[in-house]
């Protein structure tokens, strides 16, 4: 009796009472959610300017970030791409259009360093050749041939001007470019450094990316697609095939 008694204490003094209720949390514990938040809450403090100082800081971080490794604008200095860029357009530069394997292609708009090779600064061009093409200008119509196939480029060309009045035959390094400009009276570009170190090919470490977009003038902004012109230009390997498969097959490119 003594015994079940002792045990029928013990079992009610193991549950709570009613007057017990849970415990909190530890105060550091509670703290530590909000840690960040203190953090940023002293910084604003000690930033002349506060909240508002510190929100345009990591919005610039942001675009600089974006600026050197996605997106950057371009101001088109000289009218060697008119007729479709006109001096003072302004066009974004894909900077990843180029990573992971993926090269440039026939008809891309590129933007590269031009620096010890055209002159000094960055350029903006159109390709032509891309690696171990044969070019040569001009076939009995006046037009560029790229690997065999003559190149329509009139959808392009600026109004008046021929492919070239410069003559070449030139077969393209592999890992290198050959570029020209739209408005070939008005351009410096491989035609003009043949006979230079590189004999006027741009490498491809070179290039800084695609321009996609022409974002300025408003009233001038479109896309900057790449033209039909050289789809039926021939792989140099194969010599045959489409270019747009070829450089796939080739470099795994891809659209971007």
């Amino acid at each position: 009796m003594d015994i079940e008694t002792q045990h029928t204490e013990r079992d009610r003094s193991s549950r709570p009472s009613d007057s017990e209720q849970p415990s909190e949390p530890e105060a550091p514990e509670e703290r530590s959610r909000f840690a960040l938040a203190g953090r940023a809450g002293r910084l604003t403090d000690w930033v002349p300017g506060g909240r508002i100082t510190v929100t345009l800081l990591v919005l610039l971080l942001f675009l600089l970030l974006l600026s050197t490794f996605v997106l950057q604008p371009f101001q088109i200095p000289s009218g060697s791409m008119e007729r479709g860029l006109r001096i003072g357009d302004r066009v974004l530069v894909n900077k990843l259009a180029y990573r992971f394997d993926r090269r440039p292609q026939r008809g891309d708009v590129v933007v590269f360093d031009g620096t010890g090779l055209f002159g000094h600064g960055d350029y903006i061009k159109r390709v032509v050749g891309v690696g171990g093409d044969h070019v040569v200008c001009c076939d009995e119509e006046g037009r560029v041939r790229v690997n065999g196939q003559s190149v329509d480029e009139s959808a392009f060309l600026y109004p008046g001007d021929r492919p070239s009045t410069v003559p070449f035959d030139v077969v393209v390094p592999d890992g290198t470019l050959f570029v020209l400009g739209d408005h070939r009276a008005d351009s410096s570009d491989s035609r003009d450094h043949l006979g230079s170190p590189g004999g006027g090919m741009v490498p491809l470490d070179e290039v800084i990316g695609r321009a996609d977009w022409i974002v300025w003038p408003f009233d001038h902004a479109t896309r900057l697609d790449r033209p039909d012109a050289y789809a039926r230009v021939p792989d140099a390997e194969t010599g045959t095939g489409d270019a747009s498969e070829a450089g796939a097959a080739r470099a795994g490119d891809a659209d971007g």
